[in-house]
């Protein structure tokens, strides 16, 4: 037999008479959260078993390929891992100690369903949390951020929500004070350009597959632009396409920025009537009515409201950057156009990411770019809308929602929450949360800061006090929970194409292409189960099955659009194929006619000063975290703390190539692709004696990390960088041995988005 059922074999059978069992070829979508989201794979099968994962090769000149990476491609190995979770477990042990005994899916049920219900009755709905986590990216199954077990909460009275995301918190919430949104140009737009800067990112590691940003900039470099990647490292994004890396020191790219600025200022390079016709708030001419007067951002970056004149000779000080690349720099953007500048999310997980986020499309409007093609607003570059749905969730009744990265907060003092903690739809809360439903996520330890401190939390029963965890590997997160479930891989189960927005082709419908392995059950089969035992399993189902909801979801799309083709059509044709459309140039109409295509801000226009903004600092008490303007302010943990005495090295985590997060830390196949390593700078390894390949311990107040470390010119001195997505490995001193880089993170929500700053760290190293 071939693997099905409770087997795993990862060789298909032969015939009696030795004739290979037939191949056939599914198609099928990487559900991972790497941001590029639609990848297409086309799964080998012979006999049951998933045999070779190829990907999409159709390049058309107006759309890159959906080609997976090797993350997508490496998806078998975590198919047939013998890790695996095979059965519902129960813990024995301490919270944390990884010690379980399997149960029965009844057993399961019985006790979640019984937990669930003494919350509710107990504490209210309140006191229910679900999770982040991005592990399933697909819209029916999807983990993050509404998805079945959205639906199932809801039908039981709701529970307490979230917003945010670890990934962007600070962009998401500051983009829409200056610009109204987050709008671009789109990707294809790049090709329009004659210089391209990127303000760190780094979209050839992170999302290598694919058509999004990483392959337009390929073509753009194609097509003669000259690209700039500002970084504190030489990523593989630098190294395989920028014309110059500009290394610089992490939490201070709003210094250089600044400086930037003042030499067009001063140089008059800037764009003078485009400031006076497009934004609020450049100079005290644009200020709105009642700002404080020298509060524009002309005076600041003079020097005139603060008496610091944000030279390159100041700027260097504090980043790193030569002040003459900074001058040369400032001249190459101001003179070139178009030009256009993005930034990846790295900066915005800072300290006080929320100004770097502001501060770039600040940029772009002194420079006029903005609304015009080969041009940008300055936030990450855009996509085209296409079709799309998500399993219906009915409404929650509870309307507070916390940030995404405080329900720490809400477990141990949430009912003293309030708007100033990010509390969001009602004055306070009525309980701390006592359940947590985790599915397809690393967050509950692995990802969130300060590891050890997380740790602590989750093992007094008397704050949370029940935690499910639903997935295919036992994760660290897993090791926290109380119940844990066996979950089907996106391989075993029929998915809907992901949702969102793509420039390529799209796989809309993907068919299960094995039988489940062990005794496993997807997030449907679990709710129902659970609706049952609760009462509501008439409001949770409708009486479908998962497949008919899947046909349910494409006639509720077709309402809206008509062409698109019915569930059986879908079925035989899964795969729709992009369309030549022209870019998109975002904020066209409001360039050409701004009377009558306003931005979506409250003065219609750009705004580089932000009352709502300069509002929000002074009713939260964190004016001057949170200024109207964007303006540099030294990190808790940066280069001018006094920490550096202790800690004197700046410690940042990148997204590799080999992980997405943390999924694939157990993937022996991309373990070769990249070990997990931490790269010093030869200047710092040389102080400290340490060789290329030595173990080093890595450690500050908040704990130890024990990894292999890369000695290397590819990184600014006085700065290390440890891949995030390590899974949390301690020994019995409590030392992780696996390069976990949030056992070294703090735990500090950002001023504005309560996001977080998990690239804002200082550590020390020495050899082993």
């Amino acid at each position: 037999m071939g693997a099905k059922g409770a087997g795993r074999l990862l060789v298909p059978t032969a015939s009696a008479e030795g004739t290979p069992a037939p191949v056939k070829i599914t198609p099928h979508v990487c559900s991972m959260n790497c941001g590029g989201g639609t990848c297409v794979l086309h799964l080998e099968v012979q006999d049951g078993v998933v045999t070779r994962i190829d990907t999409d090769q159709n390049d058309l000149p107006w759309s890159p390929a959906q080609r997976g990476c090797q993350r997508g491609r490496a998806m078998r190995k975590q198919l047939y891992h013998p890790d695996r979770l095979k059965q519902p477990l129960k813990r024995v042990g301490k919270r944390g100690e990884g010690k379980f005994e399997p149960i029965s899916w009844d057993e399961a049920l019985d006790i979640i369903a019984e937990k669930l219900d003494h919350v509710i009755k107990t504490y209210g709905n309140e006191a229910l949390f679900y999770l982040y986590g991005t592990g399933i990216m697909n819209p029916v199954y999807k983990s993050w951020p509404t998805g079945i077990v959205n639906r199932l909460f809801n039908c039981l009275g709701g529970y307490l929500n979230y917003y945010g995301t670890y990934s962007s918190a600070c962009y998401s919430f500051a983009s829409p004070y200056i610009l109204g949104s987050t709008a671009n140009n789109t990707g294809d737009d790049l090709v329009n350009s004659r210089l391209i800067v990127i303000f760190a990112g780094n979209p050839g590691e992170t999302r290598p597959g694919g058509n999004g940003a990483y392959a337009w900039v390929l073509r753009a470099k194609k097509a003669g632009a000259k690209v700039i990647v500002v970084d504190p490292r030489l990523s593989d994004t630098a190294k395989a396409i920028a014309d110059e890396w500009i290394p610089i020191r992490p939490t201070t790219d709003v210094a250089l920025i600044s400086a930037l600025a003042y030499v067009m200022i001063t140089e008059n390079l800037h764009d003078q009537a485009f400031l006076d016709k497009y934004c609020v708030g450049f100079d005290e001419k644009t200020l709105p009515e009642g700002a404080p007067p020298k509060s524009d951002y002309k005076s600041y970056i003079l020097g005139e409201s603060d008496g610091v004149p944000k030279t390159p000779e100041w700027a260097e000080a504090i980043t790193g950057v030569p002040r003459e690349t900074i001058v040369r720099l400032a001249r190459e953007i101001a003179t070139t156009k178009p030009c256009a500048m993005f930034q990846g999310l790295g900066w915005q997980r800072h300290a006080y990411g929320e100004q770097a986020v502001r501060a770039l499309p600040t940029l772009c409007a002194m420079t006029g770019n903005i609304g015009i093609p080969g041009g940008s607003t300055g936030t990450r570059p855009g996509s085209k809308s296409v079709p799309g749905f998500n399993f219906p969730l009915g409404e929650n009744p509870v309307k507070a929602t916390i940030s995404f990265y405080t329900w720490p907060d809400a477990a141990v003092r949430g009912t003293e929450m309030t708007a100033k903690d990010g509390l969001r739809g009602a004055e306070r809360l009525n309980a701390n949360i006592k359940f947590i439903w985790n599915y397809a996520g690393n967050a509950l330890i692995n990802q969130h800061s300060d590891v050890n401190g997380t740790a602590k939390l989750l093992q007094d029963e008397s704050l949370i006090e029940f935690i499910v965890t639903h997935d295919i590997f036992m994760t660290p997160s897993a090791r926290f929970s109380d119940i844990v479930l066996p979950d089907k891989s996106s391989f075993e189960r029929t998915e809907m194409g992901r949702d969102g927005t793509t420039m390529g082709d799209r796989l809309y419908y993907a068919p299960a292409a094995i039988e489940p392995l062990y005794d496993t059950k997807d997030a449907y089969e679990i709710c129902l189960g659970l609706a049952e035992r609760l009462g509501v399993l008439e409001e949770f189902s409708e009486g479908r099955t998962m497949e008919e909801w899947q046909e349910y979801l494409v006639e509720e799309l077709r309402k809206k659009h008509p062409d698109f083709p019915t569930f059986e059509e879908l079925k035989k044709n899964p795969l729709i194929k992009s369309k030549d459309t022209p870019p998109v140039v975002a904020c066209a109409d409001f360039i050409a006619d701004p009377e009558n295509n306003p931005l979506p801000t409250p003065s219609g226009k750009i705004e580089i000063y932000s009352d709502r903004l300069a509002t929000m600092g002074q009713d939260w008490g964190v004016a001057d975290e949170l200024p109207p303007i964007p303006k540099y302010i030294p990190a808790w943990e940066g280069p001018e703390s006094p920490l550096t005495e202790k800690y004197p090295l700046q410690l940042i985590g990148h997204h590799t190539k080999r992980r997405v997060h943390s999924t694939h830390d157990n993937n022996p196949w991309l373990d070769e692709v990249e070990p997990q390593v931490l790269t010093i700078n030869e200047l710092d390894a040389a102080e400290r004696g340490i060789q290329d390949g030595d173990m080093v311990r890595v450690w500050n107040d908040r704990g130890e990390v024990h990894v292999r470390c890369r000695v290397s010119k590819a990184i600014m001195p006085g700065v290390v960088d440890l891949p995030q997505g390590a899974w949390y490995t301690p020994n019995e001193k409590g030392i992780d041995t696996r390069g976990c880089i949030n056992v070294l993170t703090k735990y500090h929500p950002t001023p504005g988005a309560k996001g977080n700053p998990q690239h804002t760290n200082l550590v020390q190293v020495a050899k082993l």
